[in-house]
């Protein structure tokens, strides 16, 4: 394995604790469960990518965003708009007053598609704006409140406040948005029906190596230089500053970066889900993204992932049996992690993990000196 290799996959624990995640949503999970169970786990594998991101941000970064959920929103509004736009063709609106546009625009009087829609007709021009608009709007944003040295609480309001302003904009522009229902009734991509079992399936896989990748992504940038010196950041700031690097400059690319994996997931989530509302780019969204990262533990990627599936297979399992108390019990359990488990699932992993490994290594040296001291016994009694 090359030096680049091993940082990539974060050395050889690392790379197992690659592996089994792989296995675990690649393989277990389609195997043991039903197509709806399956799709679910899907859902929630796309809010991971926004976990993630926060583990960047955040755990490495010291940043805490409370408004990610604009970017996951704003990668699976653009993936929306193409889909929305191949499933409006005349013939399948020619109930309209005017065919050929979505059907919430016609319910508005527009009579034309607005210009700023016309160019997500092409898939091409959709997958690159999913990676270049919300990188750009993060970049507006990081450089407008890093450049003058904004952070802390005072950062993370404030992005909670962007979160909200744009899901209103988004419910009172109903004629270009699909306002408080969002954008639905996604049928196909590029004549491929999404909707049917073998589709499912597909993007379910398609999400999951899209997944990988991004915490392979997230560990070469972690394991490179600027991983230390985020590291750095994040603990000694000013030290960093007087270093003679320019801190702002890390945030924001970290921010664009974080921002592009959310929005990836974004997409994903429309693709599988098949609509995407103003549900999920407001407070609330972001808010429980963070807590998945918190749960998952927010210095490790992996632990992310396994919070994300935990916590959201909590409020499902809660929700069904418990359906006048769920909320409740997920806020125990969120007030429990933060008490007993701060460092989150990847905590107690490497608190209960690093002391069985003490223990064997014990044993194992107990055992060797046994061994030697009957070996002298035997060569004392030969002599």
């Amino acid at each position: 394995m090359t030096v680049t290799m091993s940082k990539i996959l974060g050395g050889r624990e690392g790379a197992i604790g690659l592996a089994v995640l792989a296995l675990l949503i690649l393989v277990i999970l389609p195997l043991s469960l039903d197509l709806f169970r399956l799709g679910l786990v899907g859902k929630y594998t796309t809010y991971a990518f926004v976990a993630v991101s926060l583990v960047l941000l955040w755990g490495n970064g010291g940043i805490l965003s409370l408004g990610q959920g604009i970017f996951f929103g704003l990668g699976g509004y653009l993936m929306a708009m193409f889909l929305k736009l191949e499933a409006s063709d005349p013939i399948s609106t020619k109930i309209q007053t005017t065919p050929g546009i979505p059907d919430f625009m016609d319910w508005n009087q527009l009579t034309a598609l607005p210009w700023f829609w016309e160019p997500f007709n092409s898939l091409p021009f959709t997958i690159l704006a999913i990676l270049t608009i919300p990188a750009l709007f993060a970049f507006i944003i990081g450089f407008a409140m890093f450049k003058r040295r904004v952070g802390g609480v005072y950062f993370a309001i404030i992005t909670q406040a962007i979160a909200l302003i744009l899901s209103i904009l988004i419910v009172g522009q109903q004629g270009y948005t699909g306002g408080v229902n969002g954008i639905t009734d996604l049928k196909t991509m590029l004549g491929w029906d999404i909707r049917n079992d073998g589709a499912k399936y597909m993007l379910y896989y398609v999400n999951a190596l899209l997944l990988i990748g991004s915490i392979l992504l997230s560990r070469y940038i972690l394991s490179s230089k600027f991983g230390m010196l985020l590291l750095a950041m994040r603990d000694k700031e000013e030290r960093v500053r007087f270093s003679g690097y320019d801190v702002s400059n890390f945030k924001i690319f970290i921010f664009c970066v974080s921002a592009l994996i959310s929005a990836v997931g974004g997409a994903m989530f429309t693709l599988q889900v098949g609509f995407m509302s103003p549900s999920f780019v407001g407070i609330v969204p972001s808010i429980e993204m963070v807590i998945f990262a918190a749960v998952g533990g927010r210095m490790s990627l992996i632990g992310a992932v396994y919070g994300t599936l935990l916590v959201n297979f909590g409020k499902t399992m809660f929700s069904e049996t418990y359906p006048e108390l769920w909320l409740f019990l997920m806020g125990s359990l969120f007030i429990a992690v933060v008490m007993f488990f701060p460092n989150g699932l990847a905590g107690v992993w490497d608190k209960y993990a690093k002391r069985v490994g003490f223990i064997r290594r014990i044993m194992e040296g107990k055992g060797k000196a046994d061994n030697t001291s009957a070996d002298s016994n035997t060569q004392g009694a030969k002599a």
